[in-house]
């Protein structure tokens, strides 16, 4: 893998957890659940690939790409964590179905 295949791996996952925040932001879950399984196949790729380590400008560019990629995944989180809490609540039986908190 070169650096321009590891910095376009980023680039793509910056791009795809953006979009999985305006799919959360929408409560559109479809979008959200298909966007999750395609940064998850963008992440498995990476981590089966040897990569080698940058520098310069490149290395600039994926500490840019990754701030940009945690502060979506703060974004998504502070979204979905509601959902799943609600979700538990409602599937351990301590919230009906409609209820609001």
């Amino acid at each position: 893998m070169t650096s321009n295949d590891i910095l376009s791996a980023y680039e793509n996952l910056a791009g795809l957890t953006g979009q999985m925040a305006l799919a959360a932001r929408d409560n559109d879950l479809d979008s959200f659940c298909s966007l999750e399984n395609q940064c998850a196949h963008q992440v498995s790729s990476l981590k089966s690939e040897a990569t080698p380590a940058l520098s310069g400008s490149a290395r600039l560019r994926k500490i840019d790409l990754l701030k940009a990629i945690l502060a979506n995944d703060r974004e998504i989180r502070a979204i979905t964590d509601p959902w799943q809490t609600q979700l538990s609540s409602i599937m351990t039986g301590n919230v009906s179905v409609g209820a609001t908190q």
